[in-house]
């Protein structure tokens, strides 16, 4: 199956196409087919999506799941942990700022 996947213009968030609309959950994608590229410029050109792109996905005992490792952390959401960011001035971590 084929699935599109792309950018939330506003917040940046990565979304699915649902079949009627952009989804933030990956369980909610349907198969595009051979129809996937026309879509994402469709959906590019009347800025509701950034970055679309058509991707490789299986059906499981668990829902739609991408087939490459990329796009299936991508489908997790947010890997970056907030408190684990450097601080502007943080001297033990060598970011000095003068």
């Amino acid at each position: 199956m084929k699935i599109l996947t792309g950018n939330d213009l506003v917040s940046g968030d990565v979304i699915w196409w649902a079949g009627d609309g952009w989804s933030r959950q990956v369980g909610d994608s349907i198969d595009v087919g051979q129809t996937g590229d026309d879509l994402a410029r469709t959906e590019e050109a009347a800025l509701r999506v950034v970055g679309a792109y058509v991707i490789d996905a299986t059906i499981t005992d668990e829902g739609v799941r991408p087939a490459h490792i990329k796009d299936r952390i991508r489908a997790l959401g947010p890997t970056v942990r907030p408190d684990l960011t450097l601080k502007p001035n943080d001297a033990d971590a060598g970011n000095w700022v003068i």
